[in-house]
């Protein structure tokens, strides 16, 4: 079967360019790094077979030599290589969902395959005539996001938190809610724990999302060139879907991994350092890679969640604000909001989406339009009482509605709401159905009234949110909470 392979400044190589200047040979050989003379013509970022079996990828060219990083095999002084003429490249198609594969194509987990085309690992981003706004909802299943920070598909939303505060579960939840819809999932592991990706993707598995989802697995074992390649080889995969017309979501998990394997990989190759010895083209590496996001006029595009890990909440870290500054915004998981047990940890005043309602289904948008305001009045009353200040009676409504509030915010890991469930969660809310519920119990009563919406209410499956919420169906949200109420008290609840 014939490979279609797309190039972007390189040519396959033909039988007749096989003269002496494709030949070189190893002068030296330390670190992964082998020093090539006699590769006459070779290009940069160029795949070279040596002689042994061992493959490698140029990445500097002095007049005289060549500087290769080998992906795999080991190199010996003496030893003699060929240029082969092509940059590296991953398959791309319908054949990759469901399997794993590492960022140089080969496949870890899953059936194997012949490809019918291939993509190489960097293309240029889309012109800005192809693209088109971004304002059709990414459906993430967690309330705080999809009511106060809407992420719409196009966008670039940035997860950042410490270490251990649930950025990985929360990328993997949105993920998982696409379970069903028309979206396809590619999650890039960068310089991980074997054991962790393997409990992702078992994750995937046990929510039958994995048909849905490729996994680009860059172990923290792998050479840095390996871990360096493996967004860019994830993006490229999404690119094929994104031209298809279909709408891909992309997680980078993560890219201060990336950027600590990039920095190892220039500082071996004998590059000047920069700030914290990290090259100077850090910026460019991240910001070509994440402006490949992007919706385009013919429907597909790809949403890009990329993670970054912060020391002590450092947001104003090197790493981390070169990426707020390339993304659309952020969602920053607080450490001591997930220890107090506020989970997803997100923090509502220090996250942001600079697409904001446009990305919104317009009757949730009309029904969280005072919420966010409503949560920073609330937090700036509890730190008020914290020192023994009183309060009238509308601040005292403020601080209990926000009490429930928060609470109905808190989502354990897999425990997703629809847009419905949102919408009513919100109408109930605003109508003050939760003021008389004890603090401790609202959680119960909210999941009471979404087990009766489900079954007990079927008019309302066909409700329609792209326009506000008429009376009737407010009425049937309140009369679903009273219902649930009356049920709840008979049980004893």
């Amino acid at each position: 079967m014939e490979v279609r392979r797309e190039l972007p400044f390189r040519i396959v190589v033909q039988p007749q360019r096989l003269e002496k200047k494709l030949y070189g040979r190893v002068v030296a050989y330390r670190d992964g790094i082998a020093t090539v003379e006699g590769l006459g013509n070779i290009g940069y970022y160029e795949n070279v077979q040596f002689e042994e079996g061992a493959k490698g990828i140029v990445m500097n060219v002095d007049t005289q030599l060549s500087y290769v990083v080998t992906t795999s095999g080991e190199v010996h002084i003496g030893e003699m290589c060929l240029a082969t003429g092509e940059v590296p490249a991953v398959p791309v198609g319908y054949d990759v969902l469901g399997k794993v594969l590492d960022p140089l194509g080969n496949v870890l987990e899953g059936d194997t395959f012949t490809p019918t085309q291939i993509y190489p690992v960097e293309r240029s981003a889309k012109p800005l005539y192809e693209r088109s706004r971004v304002n059709e909802p990414v459906e993430t299943g967690i309330a705080a996001i999809d009511m106060l920070i809407p992420v719409g598909h196009g966008q670039r939303e940035l997860i950042l938190g410490d270490r251990q505060v649930g950025k990985t579960t929360l990328a993997t939840d949105i993920l998982i809610n696409q379970k069903d819809k028309d979206v396809i999932g590619v999650y890039v592991s960068i310089g991980q724990k074997v054991s962790d990706t393997a409990a992702i993707i078992n994750n995937f598995k046990m929510n039958d999302v994995m048909d849905q989802v490729v996994m680009v697995v860059a172990a923290a074992s792998d050479p840095a060139i390996v871990r360096f390649l493996a967004p860019y080889a994830g993006v490229s995969m999404a690119e094929y879907f994104m031209e298809q017309g279909r709408k891909v979501i992309i997680i980078f998990d993560d890219l201060s991994k990336h950027a600590v394997s990039y920095r190892e990989l220039t500082l071996l190759l004998r590059r000047p350092p920069g700030r914290e010895a990290y090259p100077g083209d850090i910026f460019y590496a991240h910001s070509r890679l994440l402006e490949r996001a992007a919706k385009l006029t013919n429907g597909g595009s790809i949403t890009a969640f990329p993670i970054c890990e912060t020391q002590l909440g450092d947001f104003s870290a090197y790493i981390p604000t070169n990426l707020i500054s390339i993304t659309d915004g952020q969602l920053f998981l607080d450490s001591g909001l997930f220890n107090a047990g506020r989970r997803p940890a997100i923090n509502i005043g220090l996250s942001v989406s600079r697409v904001g309602g446009a990305a919104q289904y317009p009757a949730i948008r009309k029904l969280s339009s005072g919420l966010r305001s409503t949560l920073a009045r609330y937090e700036e009353l509890s730190e008020f009482t914290k020192f023994g200040g009183r309060l009238d009676d509308a601040s005292q409504k403020i601080l209990s509605r926000g009490e429930r509030t928060i609470r109905l915010l808190v989502q354990a890991a897999h425990e997703l709401y629809d847009s419905l469930e949102q919408a009513a969660l919100l109408v109930l809310l605003n109508n003050g159905y939760f003021d008389a519920v004890d603090v401790a119990d609202v959680k119960e009563v909210w999941n009471s009234v979404r087990e009766y919406l489900r079954t007990g209410v079927p008019q309302l499956k066909g409700v329609d949110l792209h326009e506000p919420l008429d009376d009737e169906t407010t009425r049937l949200i309140l009369m679903a909470g009273e219902r649930a109420m009356k049920i709840g008290k008979l049980n004893g609840t």
